[in-house]
């Protein structure tokens, strides 16, 4: 299966795995899978680390080198992934998702046909097949 990963879950794999719960630890173990970081993900941690350097303590750069150590394939953004995020449908009555980031990942997950793997129980609110909360 080819598994998009939420930033804090790459963050979490890499530095925090105790905050992983056992289902993740599952997925990330499991030679089947392929796992791709997004440039989205990279930028994020790039712009956290400029605002938050003491909470944010890589860099962008250190983020994607770190990714591309644990073998993780890096996805760009592409304009399939602009037109899946002109489609991407929540329930209806629930709050807006304020997130860009997040927006990026589940367009991207939906544009190639991959399953963004998230702790973020915002992604809820979305009436998309491709989330799989860990």
């Amino acid at each position: 299966m080819d598994i998009l990963l939420d930033t804090h879950i790459i963050l979490w794999a890499l530095f925090n795995r105790e905050n992983l719960s056992r289902k993740a630890i599952e997925v990330l173990s499991s030679e089947e899978n392929n796992f791709f970081y997004s440039i989205a993900s990279m930028w994020e941690i790039a712009i956290k680390h400029r605002k938050h350097p003491k909470q944010i303590t890589r860099s962008g750069v250190e983020f994607m080198h770190y990714c591309e150590h644990m073998g993780f394939s890096r996805l760009p953004i592409d304009d399939r992934h602009i037109c899946a995020l002109e489609t991407l449908e929540q329930k209806e009555g629930s709050p807006e998702h304020e997130d860009p980031f997040d927006r990026i990942l589940l367009a991207q997950a939906k544009g190639d046909g991959m399953t963004l793997m998230t702790h973020d129980k915002k992604f809820l609110t979305y009436d998309e097949p491709y989330v799989f909360i860990v």
